[in-house]
């Protein structure tokens, strides 16, 4: 999708690699896989003290699981930094994966976006400080809180570009 939106890319494998970038996607994925490379590879650390220092970041399916504040169920490793706990795979199996037209609230208000949940987590409770700007069946799928965003669909599956470029508009800001 970046490169889709023209933008330059690089990937992260080691924490010097935080130092060339502006902003990070943490993909889908597995979560607890995920966690477990960000600690063997000793990013974990570093990407908190950047978040903390305002570095952008979205976080999509499993990236937004490691973005929450808290897990239903088994613990793992998050990187957390916004004030959500979610359910792993709330959404169903992957064989009852779906997509779903989610409605925006801000980024444009009122248009309508695809989103594919597979093995989707879902928002159990949002603090105070989370803005929720798109929901599906009334429940937040698309959050942000200061330099952080997440969502509970995949976005870069689609060929929309709508929160993509939302994500920039944070990476912009903080340049």
């Amino acid at each position: 999708m970046l490169k889709k939106l023209q933008v330059k890319t690089h990937r992260v494998t080691v924490p010097e690699d935080l130092e060339k970038i502006d902003g990070l996607i943490l993909p889908g994925g597995e979560s607890t896989t995920i966690g477990k490379l960000l600690v063997f590879h000793k990013l974990l650390e570093p990407l908190r003290e950047k978040i903390n220092q305002g570095f952008p970041v979205f976080g999509t399916c499993a990236g937004m699981i490691l973005l929450s504040s808290g897990v239903e169920g088994p613990d793992q490793t998050l990187v957390g930094g916004m004030d959500f706990r979610v359910k792993r795979n709330a959404y169903g199996r992957q064989i009852e994966s779906f997509d779903a037209k989610i409605p925006l609230y801000g980024l444009p208000a009122g248009k309508l976006v695809q989103g594919i949940f597979i093995r989707a987590p879902q928002i159990s409770s949002c603090g105070p400080g989370i803005q929720i700007l798109g929901s599906y069946e009334d429940l937040p799928v698309l959050v942000r809180q200061n330099n952080l965003l997440a969502a509970s669909f995949h976005p870069e599956l689609t060929e929309d570009t709508t929160v993509h470029r939302y994500f920039l508009t944070l990476v912009e800001g903080t340049s």
